[in-house]
């Protein structure tokens, strides 16, 4: 039996499974758009593609106390967050779109194409951004709403009848097969995309990695001094004096870590007071004389007793050398240049004090991280890094340009963003074992932790159990002011709960303040402490 308007009311289609494949339809879309915008951006470059030029905009908006608390409660996962949430809020779009679908087709189509807008506009606008970057984010948004176009069409309407701003008679009955063929091809068509844009970048990542394996380091002519032998303590729970490169910290604002080959690779020198610009390949500086160092690298997003602290040893060129044979001079000796802005491959800029660089310090074009050619997530091929500088102001990685002017014509990235320009490491001390909340047997205990001091040295580290006095600890051997210093401490624990601190005292006498401060604008202060039960 058919109704007046010549459908079947036994077959016309609930409005929730309208709804549902409406909602369908719109996921396909976003599906469909991301597997076209990541074919393409396979062929352009794999940072073009479409969440991670959104992704990039959003960290450069995010306000600095925000990026802390991400660091702060994601640790190195904060990236896979917010990927994540890129992803899920484009679900939740495209569901909508595809809703708004069922009644007026043509505009939600045209919203896929909006939503293509801002992928393009965030593309664009990287600082890295490369000619041909908008390309992926704009074919996304048409294969995108062309999906879309499609499946709506096959998709029945709440009631089995044109939405009224559709031409044309009312929709005979629900025809499943038409729009399980329309659902099926776009999901086919999208899987086939994905699959050959995951192949041409897994290629990618492959012969970056080859390129990468194949690189022999000569050995340094300027060795790391041989670590003294009681410059490491065997305590249980304690990190090891040279943090691994799998352990080792990485902060930066880069959601892909770009894969820079290394033969094509080059480093620019110019600026105010260079004489003579130049322009080194790896293979340059691999032919010049190498040297050594063993150097302990810390962010600013660092908390108070917290993990974004790593040492490690580092071989490269020195970075002093590069701009003194380019004819720069430091500001003291009448050159031009107060401030080295050093600028990555995916656009970031870091500005450190070229007096500091030319001081005498171990500042180092590196090459190398604990005998192995840099990783790609620490920088490879070369990173640069200044001892005694938190991260942010000296160690730019995966580095191509460095260029010489002054910190009034110019601000780097994290000062444009609410930072100091100069940000010398504060001295800091931490508590690595026993760990926060343990649950210990009374007698003795072994507390142990890292203090640093970089380019100043530690000369004291003093431990408090409640409010009792502060009592000194045993400190290792130095291996150099730019490392950090293990120290230990035996402690008579008696039952109860106890809040444990510790403090450090740098060389120039300076001990650690107990006055709390956040990271922003130049780094953490305060004193780290844990509290334990003993039973």
């Amino acid at each position: 039996m058919r109704g007046e308007d010549g459908t079947n009311p036994e077959k016309a289609p609930t409005r929730w499974l309208a709804g549902a494949a409406h909602a369908l339809g719109g996921l396909l879309a976003a599906g469909a758009a991301l597997a076209v915008a990541e074919l393409v951006a396979s062929g352009v470059r794999r940072e073009a593609g479409p969440v991670t030029a959104v992704g990039g905009a959003v960290v450069d908006r995010t306000p600095a106390p925000v990026k802390d608390w991400a660091i702060e409660t994601f640790g190195t996962h904060d990236k896979l967050v917010l990927r994540l949430g890129i992803v899920a809020l484009l679900t939740l779009f495209a569901a909508a779109l595809g809703l708004l679908a069922a009644r007026h087709r043509r505009l939600a189509a045209a919203g896929v194409l909006l939503f293509g807008v801002v992928g393009v506009l965030a593309a664009a606008e990287r600082p890295d951004a490369g000619r041909f970057d908008a390309v992926p984010s704009a074919c996304g948004a048409v294969g995108g709403a062309l999906a879309l176009y499609l499946v709506a069409g096959r998709a029945p309407a709440p009631t089995g009848r044109r939405s009224p701003t559709e031409p044309g008679p009312p929709r005979p009955d629900f025809d499943r097969r038409a729009f399980v063929v329309a659902a099926s091809a776009v999901a086919a068509t999208t899987a086939g995309a994905g699959f050959v844009a995951s192949r041409v970048n897994a290629a990618g990542r492959a012969e970056a990695s080859a390129g990468r394996a194949a690189i022999r380091l000569p050995g340094p002519a300027s060795a790391a001094p041989r670590m003294p032998r009681g410059a490491e303590l065997r305590v249980p729970g304690l990190g090891p004096l040279v943090t691994p490169n799998a352990d080792f910290y990485r902060v930066d604002t880069a959601l892909t870590v770009p894969r820079v080959d290394a033969g094509s690779w080059r480093l620019r020198v110019h600026g105010a007071g260079v004489t003579r610009p130049l322009s080194l390949t790896f293979d340059d500086l691999l032919r010049r004389e190498l040297v050594e160092r063993r150097i302990t690298l810390t962010c600013v997003s660092n908390p108070v007793g917290g993990p974004y602290a790593g040492n490690a040893h580092w071989i490269g060129v020195p970075l002093a050398e590069v701009l003194r044979e380019a004819g720069v001079r430091p500001p003291s000796a009448g050159g031009q240049a107060d401030q080295l802005v050093s600028r990555s491959v995916d656009g970031m800029t870091i500005g450190t004090p070229v007096e500091t660089v030319l001081d005498g310090r171990d500042a180092l074009l590196a090459l190398g991280m604990n005998g192995e050619p840099l990783p790609f997530a620490h920088g490879f091929p070369v990173r640069m890094l200044v001892p005694g500088l938190y991260g942010y102001v000296s160690a730019c990685k995966w580095l191509s340009e460095l260029e010489l002017t002054t910190f009034d014509t110019y601000d780097a990235y994290w000062v444009e963003r609410g930072w100091s320009r100069e940000a010398p490491i504060k001295t800091q001390s931490r508590i690595d074992t026993p760990r926060g909340l343990a649950r210990l047997t009374a007698g003795t205990v072994q507390v142990a932790g890292v203090a640093w001091a970089q380019h100043t040295g530690v000369d004291g580290v003093e431990v408090q159990v409640d409010d009792g006095p502060w009592l000194p600890a045993e400190l290792a051997d130095e291996d150099s002011v730019d490392t950090w210093r293990q120290w230990r401490w035996e402690w008579r624990a008696e039952p109860g709960r106890h809040q444990l601190r510790v403090r450090a005292t740098d060389r120039s006498g300076e001990t650690q303040t107990a006055d709390r401060a956040d990271p922003v604008p130049d780094g953490a202060t305060g004193r780290h402490s844990v509290v334990v039960d003993v039973t």
